[in-house]
């Protein structure tokens, strides 16, 4: 739903149905994405450590008790002050 820089990190604003683990959507997420800039970019795989696009680390929380679409939203956009730069905002569909 949203897809934002922060310095170094980017952030996705994801919208899943309730059967797909947050680790599942994750994993799909890194994977389609990183194939598809090596696929557009072949030479960035050359500068990267180890070949890898992703590190294995990631943040993710979901909407429940404590937080909803808007809190998790601010939460992202809050991260780098005023470093934050949203990249797209609407639907996209990875699979």
């Amino acid at each position: 739903m949203e897809i934002g820089l922060d310095g170094n990190h980017v952030h996705f604003l994801i919208q899943g149905v309730p059967n797909d683990a947050p680790k599942k959507i994750i994993g799909a997420v890194k994977s389609i994405t990183s194939k598809e800039i090596f696929r557009l970019h072949p030479e960035v795989k050359q500068q990267l450590w180890g070949g890898k696009f992703w590190t294995s680390g990631y943040y993710v929380n979901t909407v429940g008790q404590y937080a909803n679409e808007d809190v998790i939203r601010k939460y992202l956009q809050n991260q780098g002050k005023s470093d934050y730069e949203m990249l797209h905002s609407g639907q996209l569909k990875l699979f």
